[in-house]
């Protein structure tokens, strides 16, 4: 997420009453450390990731231990890192209530056709021609291109389902990012797209969804992809072009589907899938080898039979 107006660490370390270390420079942004770009503040709380935290692009780390400075970036020492990142997001981004379906702040393309009982929300932008259905949620700042549709009862933009578990409580991390979807993407009934959590979640051009697909905060789905009915993919996840998805597949949290990939109905995705071809079972491997060991396990009562008799 970018501010929109940058400053400077003394005066954040000064609104969180933390101390900093290392330059004075200006922030223009916050993000997780898998989408920090220069001039971001992210944050760090444990030892095991100090140091991807301190070498990445990030300008300025909240991190809860003081320790060397590293060149070109500053720290702010916070004795709950994860707490002052979120009551950053909390005053950038907090949640405004809306008192029309659609929001004055949104922006609607020509042709574009709003049927009755939906909800857009502040900052929405949607492209020309687009078709949205009733009953559709479009949470705050969702980006939405051309030639879109969007069938009954989907929400676009509610928050990522992201928790951190402290002295045995739940700690919500507070979603900012948006849901970006592009050109003529058409989005099936009842489906939930989470927004990025700092970052983005975005659907690639000429992509199609089924009814009921869950897609999580932080997912990119590229271009031309076929998402089936049901299908659930975990968070910060990448579905590279050309892919399809059928019925019931599950994809889990950070991993990469590759290029021209086919999941058959029901599989399931626990590592990188980079090959194109196609795959079957839970975990996924390749249909032919998924369909000899199903084979080999049908005839394994006949051979325990002939091995007992001898």
């Amino acid at each position: 997420m970018k501010f929109e107006q940058p400053y400077t660490v003394s005066e954040l370390a000064s609104w969180l009453g933390r101390k900093f270390v290392g330059l004075n420079q200006k922030i223009t942004g916050l993000n997780e450390i898998h989408v920090v770009e220069e001039g971001d503040v992210t944050f760090v709380d444990h030892p095991k990731y100090y140091d991807k935290s301190l070498n990445s692009k990030a300008s300025v780390v909240i991190i809860n231990q003081e320790i060397t400075c590293p060149e070109g970036k500053s720290l702010i020492i916070s004795e709950d890192p994860f707490d002052d990142f979120v009551k950053i997001i909390l005053h950038h981004r907090p949640f405004v209530a809306n008192n029309t379906a659609v929001s004055t702040s949104a922006e609607i393309g020509k042709g574009t056709v709003i049927q009755p009982n939906t909800f857009i929300g502040d900052h929405v932008k949607i492209g020309k021609n687009c078709i949205i259905h009733s009953n559709v949620s479009i949470y705050p700042h969702t980006v939405i291109g051309d030639n879109v549709v969007i069938h009954s009862s989907t929400v676009v933009g509610a928050d990522g389902f992201y928790f951190q578990k402290k002295n045995g409580i739940y700690r919500k991390f507070e979603s900012c990012g948006r849901v970006v979807i592009k050109d003529n993407v058409e989005i099936g009934a009842g489906c939930a797209i989470d927004r990025g959590v700092t970052g983005n979640t975005t659907i690639g051009t000429g992509t199609k969804l089924d009814n009921q697909v869950q897609i999580g905060h932080d997912t990119t789905i590229g271009n031309n992809c076929l998402i089936g009915a049901q299908c659930a993919i975990a968070g910060v996840t990448t579905i590279e072009d050309d892919v399809i998805l059928w019925a019931r597949v599950v994809i889990n949290k950070d991993i990469i589907i590759g290029k021209g990939v086919v999941m058959l109905a029901t599989s399931g995705a626990d590592k990188n899938i980079t090959e194109a071809g196609t795959y079957f079972g839970s975990p996924a491997q390749p249909v032919m080898t998924a369909w000899r060991e199903m084979a080999a396990i049908r005839q394994l009562p006949d051979f325990l039979k002939k091995i007992s008799k001898k």
